[in-house]
């Protein structure tokens, strides 16, 4: 992923906002629904760049990084722990090495266009997450 991807990462937690701020309970970028369900709009994003027949559905993105952040507020995190987590660019590079790495697992080999397109092709055929993002 090129530095497009990171600037991906960082507008997808600006919309979701999620909370990584030491609370009471676990930290949010700990649990596997939220650290999953940005990895996944993030793969489904750069196979939809990488891949020129297919392309991100967007509104389905935005739709499902709003669900996580109301996630996030109805498991108690605050605005203040959203706004800190939105700016945590480490955060952002751990993210973007899950991603990297669950594509590599799919097959995905970086300047192979080719292979962006398998993965997504087979991501929507078994109606995953990620190919549920794609079109």
């Amino acid at each position: 992923m090129k530095n497009a991807s990171l600037g991906m990462f960082a507008a997808a937690m600006a919309v979701v906002g999620l909370a990584g701020a030491a609370t009471a309970q676990s930290a949010l970028k700990d649990e596997a629904r939220v650290r999953d369900g940005i990895v996944q709009v993030g793969m489904a994003y750069e196979i939809s760049e990488k891949c020129g027949s297919l392309s991100a559905r967007t509104f389905r993105g935005l739709t499902y990084l709003q669900e996580l952040k109301n996630y996030a507020l109805e498991r108690g995190y605050s605005n203040a722990e959203i706004d800190a987590y939105i700016d945590d660019k480490q955060e952002q590079r751990r993210l973007e090495r899950i991603a990297r790495q669950q594509l590599a697992q799919l097959g995905v080999v970086e300047g192979q266009e080719a292979t962006y397109c398998a993965a997504g092709r087979d991501q929507i055929a078994r109606d995953t997450r990620v190919g549920w993002l794609l079109r």
